[in-house]
């Protein structure tokens, strides 16, 4: 679930799901509109989309690790990323 296995690629994993999250966050944003600007962005491949409730799943994992801070509303890149 976290990493990726033999039947779990890497765009599917939640480490794999975060790397796209940090990649597009490159200013604070609302959930939803991130959530947009992912879906955007993996909209490429079917095998690319995955459910918001994975996508809330990796950025709980982001906020544990502190690669993630939620501020006012909006999520910023945290001290560790």
């Amino acid at each position: 679930m976290i990493l990726p296995t033999k039947h779990l690629g890497l765009n599917k994993s939640l480490l794999g799901v975060g790397a796209d999250v940090l990649r597009i966050l490159d200013q604070p944003m609302s959930v939803s509109r991130l959530w947009d600007e992912l879906k955007q962005s993996r909209a490429g491949s079917e095998s690319h989309r995955i459910s918001f409730d994975w996508f809330i799943l990796t950025l709980d994992l982001l906020f544990v690790v502190g690669a993630v801070e939620y501020q006012r509303g909006r999520v910023t890149r945290g001290s560790v990323s």
